[in-house]
């Protein structure tokens, strides 16, 4: 499948899209729009966004085209050898997962806009985009400069394409650093001072290095932060195989109180290189992009992703103690202030974000995967170094979850892990039966407010409830 994506009308929002499909010895074929992206557990519908949708064959003669479902449509060929369906996509809407254009800027996740053709998802694509003299393309490796300003960009298959987001633009600031022969690209989009950079850089270097020293290896050959910074209020990430998409906001606040947000959010996104992007629960092995994708085990994508992601800050010396523990603080309010009492486990809520996972739901019903996951996370780690006397930690029951799951060897297939498989690595990096642990802290619904606070004791913190029963963060004397 071979891509062209431009604007025509930039002041419009429609962005332009034709994908072309060869070698066609059919006399049907399906074309399918994602119906979800990967990252965000949640149908959303992106046909919705598709003003005209047209097929063509090699000699421009436009082929039936009817629709089968939302967001699938069957072509009928008509002897056509190749095909090329034409059609634009209303992007006006700035977020980590979106996509939009204007006069100024072409920015594209392309899980929103790029179909595929049933039987060719394992197809290698090509990418076809233009750019000005004075414009950059943040966020695709391996570019190939062509004449007139073409760009192409090659890809593995449809999963790679759709993984990989970029922004065309001509107010991209750029540097970057370098970790054991891996280069980490930092773009920003916005208004950010270039003084900033250094700083930035610096950082970002110091929690890499601390993630590739508990993984021991790093399974791209390179990577881009790439970082849209608005005048209003935001905070969204979004984790891709070789880069994250990050939109923070507003840059008229105090900049140091956008770094922390902007520090925060980059090592959590960079953990999920390991963690969701290779190595993924058996349920989404490969992605599915029809339909829901169900699984249980979402406390450890995100609520692991989420504990080890200041965890790492402060490792590194990025963070601070006290940096840390307002960290700490943070999710440990928006849970116990907020779900404490929920009905749903971790188990019930990760297979319902597909249902209402990241919208407000009636009182009392979810748990968040990223906040009570952080917490739950928290206690396995403190409870296997105290029963290992420090020997042994959650490091290595995601060392061993990486080796036996996440790792690829000379280009053998991902094996996703299953719940069980999560738990038996538990326990024999603990050395003993974790049952209580799942029971109470993963597959409950009872507070863990007492039990977070027996280990806490270890590292001289506690959680107390004020008069009016929210949560505060006490260090011991």
């Amino acid at each position: 499948m071979n891509y062209k994506i431009y604007s025509k009308n930039k002041s419009s929002h429609f962005i332009d899209i034709e994908c072309s499909i060869e070698n066609i010895k059919t006399d049907e074929m399906e074309l399918q729009l994602p119906a979800w992206r990967p990252g965000r557990y949640e149908l959303q519908n992106f046909a919705k966004n598709i003003q005209i949708f047209e097929v063509f064959d090699e000699k421009g003669q436009k082929l039936q085209t009817s629709k089968m479902s939302k967001d699938r449509w069957k072509v009928q060929t008509h002897g056509a050898k190749t095909i090329t369906a034409k059609y634009n996509y209303y992007a006006n809407l700035v977020n980590a997962g979106s996509s939009f254009v204007d006069e100024n800027i072409l920015y594209v996740n392309p899980v929103n806009l790029c179909i595929y053709a049933e039987g060719y998802i394992n197809e290698p694509c090509i990418l076809e985009l233009h750019k000005t003299d004075n414009q950059e393309i943040a966020g695709l490796n391996d570019q190939q400069k062509l004449d007139n300003g073409k760009v192409s960009i090659a890809f593995n298959d449809f999963y790679h394409l759709a993984d990989s987001p970029f922004i065309v633009s001509s107010n991209l600031k750029h540097d970057f650093y370098e970790v054991d022969k891996v280069r980490f690209n930092i773009w920003f989009e916005g208004n950010l001072s270039r003084e900033h950079l250094g700083r930035i850089k610096s950082d970002f270097k110091k929690f890499t290095k601390e993630q590739i020293k508990l993984f021991g290896e790093f399974p791209e050959k390179e990577y881009h932060f790439i970082t849209w910074i608005l005048p209003v209020p935001y905070y969204h990430g979004v984790e891709h195989r070789s880069s994250t998409m990050q939109v923070l906001g507003p840059d008229s606040q105090d900049f140091e109180e956008l770094y922390i947000d902007l520090l925060g959010l980059a090592s959590h996104e960079l953990f999920h290189t390991w963690n969701i992007c290779k190595l993924r629960p058996a349920e989404l092995l490969p992605y599915n992009y029809t339909k829901e994708n169900y699984f249980p085990t979402c406390f450890v994508a995100e609520g692991v992703t989420t504990y080890y992601g200041d965890l790492m800050l402060y490792r590194s010396g990025v963070f601070d103690q006290k940096q840390y523990s307002k960290e700490l603080e943070a999710y440990y309010k928006r849970h116990f202030d907020h779900a404490d009492r929920a009905s749903q486990s971790l188990v019930e809520s990760s297979w319902d974000l597909w249902l209402d996972g990241y919208t407000q739901s009636i009182p009392d019903r979810k748990v968040s995967v990223y906040h009570k996951g952080a917490i739950a996370a928290q206690i396995l780690d403190l409870h296997i170094q105290k029963v290992s006397l420090k020997t042994r930690s959650i490091d290595n029951v995601m060392e061993l979850m990486w080796k036996r799951f996440g790792k690829s060897e000379n280009g053998t297939p991902l094996k996703g892990y299953t719940m069980k498989d999560y738990q038996d690595i538990c326990e024999e990096v603990a050395q003993e039966s974790l049952d209580w642990y799942f029971e109470k802290c993963i597959l409950g619904t009872e507070s863990l407010f007492d039990l977070l606070n027996k280990y806490l004791q270890d590292l001289d913190l506690q959680i107390v409830k004020n008069e009016d029963g929210l949560v505060k963060l006490m260090i011991n004397d």
